[in-house]
C-alpha cells in the first residue's frame, strides 16, 4: 500500500505561482506512476500531470508550459506558474501501485482574478 500526504496550495492572485508537494510512504519502490490530478466545483476530477519512474512526464493541455511535475526519492512536486482563475480547484496527489490508485487527501488551489 502507499499513503499520500500532500502539501501547499492556498490562495494566490492570477499570473501567481504556488508549488504543490506530496510524499509518498510505503511500497514506494514499485509506484509506477504518480501525478496530479484536480477537481473544481461541479466538474469532475481531471488529469493535470503525471511523472513515470523512468522520468517520462505528460501534462494536460490546459497546463502545457505553465506546470512542472518533478519526482525525487518518494517525493512530487508540481510548480504552478501563470495561474488563472480557472486553475482554482482541490488539487489530489496520485500514485499507480500494481493497477491500483492511491489519493491524497487534496489541497485547495484557488486563484483570485
Amino acid at each position: 500500500q502507499v499513503q499520500l500526504v500532500e502539501s501547499g496550495g492556498g490562495l494566490v492572485q492570477a499570473g501567481g505561482s504556488l508549488r504543490l508537494s506530496c510524499a509518498a510512504s510505503g511500497s514506494i519502490f514499485s509506484i509506477n506512476l504518480m501525478g496530479w490530478y484536480r477537481q473544481a466545483p461541479g466538474k469532475q476530477r481531471e488529469l493535470v500531470a503525471t511523472i513515470s519512474r523512468s522520468g517520462s512526464t505528460d501534462y494536460t493541455d490546459s497546463v502545457q508550459g505553465r506546470f512542472t511535475i518533478a519526482r525525487d526519492k518518494n517525493t512530487i512536486s508540481l510548480q504552478m506558474s501563470s495561474l488563472r482563475p480557472e486553475d482554482t480547484a482541490v488539487y489530489y496527489c496520485n500514485a499507480v501501485l500494481w493497477g491500483t490508485a492511491y489519493w491524497g487527501q487534496g489541497t485547495q488551489v484557488t486563484v483570485s482574478s
